[in-house]
């Protein structure tokens, strides 16, 4: 089991840059209105409305443009106390005439996510997902942490090319555990034999076996249903495809599912709006 375990999701946090380049903390302060209405929370997307910064909803379907960067909390002066306060999280309402948000917004950061299923189910991500476009669950963050419970969705099938909110750049191996089952496929199925799976795994786990000369052979597909312990039968998001003519895995394989919790994303050219030629 990979540690540490990873049980909820907490929207998008800042790894590096693309290119492997460092990402040093570089963010920008931006204003957020005295009473902005809606909470913010770390890890969420913002846009700029009338210059000043509000949340932006992720969706399940294409990206909007405007989207200027991730929320990484706040500062502003305490109506109360009178005192300048740091925030993990801005408290909608908030009567601060000096509120200010810090935004990543360098639309080439790399960001590490959460997969899930439907809002907070943990999902996987996917070897095969690397280099497509993926959808986002919007959820409801926690004023407890401050932190966003935003995730990305696991695709059901083979991941579209259309606009969605962000590109697949890599998987989280810290966080990956794997479990074996012995078994074959035919076209989309993979049928086990003996007691079948030994754990369950969620939809978007990545598949691959064990070659006759002992490598791990990648096939390229990954599971688009979720599958209970016990399981013989698992369903792909497409047949086997390997060099060599492999269209299927070998009779009495075994067979190593991966579930990745974490995936490695970055927002997509046309929804930062840094790169849109619409105006804000």
């Amino acid at each position: 089991m990979a540690y540490p375990s990873v049980d909820a999701p907490y929207g998008l946090k800042p790894i590096n840059l693309i290119g492997g380049q460092v990402f040093a903390g570089s963010t920008r302060s931006l204003p957020i209105q005295y009473g902005y209405a809606t909470d913010i929370f770390y890890g969420e997307f913002v846009v700029l409305s009338r210059g000043f910064i509000t949340r932006a909803s992720v969706t399940t379907g294409t990206g909007s443009n405007q989207v200027t960067g991730i929320f990484l909390g706040c500062s502003y002066t305490d109506p109360v106390t009178k005192q300048k306060r740091f925030s993990q999280y801005w408290p909608a309402s908030t009567l601060a005439g000096d509120a200010a948000a810090v935004v990543a917004d360098d639309p080439d950061t790399v960001f590490k996510a959460v997969v899930c299923s439907a809002t907070t189910a943990i999902a996987s991500g996917a070897l095969a997902m690397v280099g497509t476009n993926l959808s986002m669950i919007n959820n409801t963050g926690s004023v407890n942490t401050g932190n966003s419970a935003n995730a990305v969705l696991a695709p059901t099938a083979t991941p579209v090319s259309s606009i969605l909110p962000v590109r697949c750049v890599g998987v989280v191996e810290d966080t990956a555990f794997s479990v074996t089952a012995s078994g074959s496929s035919s076209g989309t199925t993979i049928t086990l034999t003996g007691s079948g799976l030994p754990a369950a795994i969620p939809v978007g786990t990545s598949v691959a076996y064990v070659a006759s000369n002992g490598q791990l052979i990648q096939t390229s597909s990954f599971v688009t249903a979720a599958a209970s312990a016990g399981a013989t039968s698992v369903t792909l998001n497409s047949a086997i495809a390997v060099p060599g003519s492999v269209v299927a895995i070998p009779s009495a394989s075994t067979i190593v599912f991966t579930q990745y919790p974490e995936i490695l994303v970055k927002m997509n050219l046309l929804v930062h709006g840094y790169y849109s030629s619409t105006t804000a």
